[in-house]
């Protein structure tokens, strides 16, 4: 029998396969066990901003950029303060955590880093091809998406597609010490999109407008959004762009998990890992990797029992909403946050809530196209 190259291959160096890298390296169960992590770019840009609600400290504090205890929900008619403790709202520059990631990791002398695209992967050769080598392992841990998602007549399918902009002011403009969730002042046609505000200073904002719709747009509609609610709601006509970021993460019930097999399981967005019904991924992607490594030391399928089903359906179910009305957003959304409190909100979405707080949470959402959502997802 040929010996493998690497007892593992991550495929992907972003969130999901550096957060599977720490934990492997920060167990002892798995030392003398080489792991090769394959990635294309040097990741080196501040390409993304990732935040999360958490309670008390948690295993990240050391990489925050900056917290929030309160928090504002806005709608075209109201508007609501969001009193968070005992949770925070964090933030984390994506350099940071790949710089981080990348410093503790290259002192291991269990770990390579390697720079190479992953093509495809050979699961009765146990072989990953590569654009410029092969890389034979026990098991894979992939992080690319596959595209059949996207033509799943089964699945629903809505993207979160964004575009930030991080604006300094001469004036002082903001409050650092509150955040804005969501404000849907600023619309386009019968869109679901909102404004999202993350002030680090009082001259310093990150501004992005965001869309949970069926179809994506052109980069025009996010400049022409952004620049309407700086102008209109901010009220400044003087600023600078200090940095951009873009994105488009898909919201689905796809069931990424069924690529999973013997030897290759998914991680990140192409394993399900972002919940699908509001795009968050870090904290989320924290959760999996901690089961993810629990169920390799119990002798199981790394993915055993790695997602909730009950959370799944209702997951299904909102997703199958706003698919088939868009329309509908930010009706559903002013409920949800006026009509629970953040706690529960936060405790719901962190799928850490009981039948009977769901179902409070499910009835202040009513709108008949839950019933026929609910029926055609069972």
């Amino acid at each position: 029998m040929i010996t493998p190259d690497y007892y593992y291959v991550i495929v992907g160096g972003g969130l999901a396969g550096l957060q599977l890298a720490l934990r492997l390296h920060q167990d002892v169960f798995f030392k003398g066990k080489k792991i090769a992590i394959i990635e294309p770019s040097k990741k080196s840009a501040n390409d993304k901003t990732w935040c999360f609600w958490e309670k008390g400290r948690g295993n990240w504090d050391h990489l925050i950029a900056k917290k929030w205890n309160k928090g504002k929900f806005i709608s075209s008619e109201l508007s609501r303060d969001l009193a968070l403790e005992p949770y925070s709202y964090k933030m984390i520059n994506s350099l940071d955590f790949y710089d981080y990631a990348k410093e503790e990791l290259e002192n291991s002398e269990d770990i390579f880093f390697i720079k190479d695209r992953i093509t495809k992967i050979d699961q009765v050769t146990r072989n990953a091809i590569g654009e410029k080598n092969n890389y034979t392992a026990t098991h894979f841990f992939d992080s690319r998406l596959d595209s059949d998602f996207k033509n799943d007549e089964k699945s629903s399918l809505i993207y979160q597609h964004f575009k930030g902009i991080k604006i300094k002011t001469e004036k002082a403009h903001f409050d650092p010490e509150i955040f804005t969730m969501m404000d849907y002042r600023v619309k386009h046609k019968e869109d679901t999109c909102f404004t999202y505000i993350l002030p680090t200073s009082k001259n310093e904002v990150l501004v992005e407008f965001t869309f949970f719709t069926p179809s994506l747009c052109k980069e025009s509609v996010y400049d022409q959004k952004l620049e309407e609610y700086i102008h209109s709601i901010l009220k400044i006509d003087h600023f600078e762009i200090i940095e951009t970021e873009k994105g488009i993460i898909p919201m689905t019930d796809y069931p990424f998990h069924k690529s999973n097999t013997r030897y290759l399981t998914k991680i990140g967005t192409a394993g399900g890992w972002v919940k699908a019904s509001s795009g968050y991924s870090f904290k989320n992607t924290e959760v999996k990797v901690e089961k993810l490594i629990e169920n390799i030391k119990s002798g199981l399928h790394p993915s055993a029992n790695l997602m909730n089903k009950k959370f799944q359906k209702y997951d299904a179910i909102f997703l199958d909403v706003l698919q088939s009305q868009n329309n509908l957003g930010e009706s559903l959304f002013t409920k949800f946050y006026t009509k629970n409190s953040i706690q529960e909100i936060f405790s719901f979405l962190d799928e850490e809530t009981s039948f009977s707080e769901d179902l409070k949470i499910m009835l202040s959402l009513y709108h008949p196209q839950f019933i026929r959502s609910f029926f055609k997802k069972i």
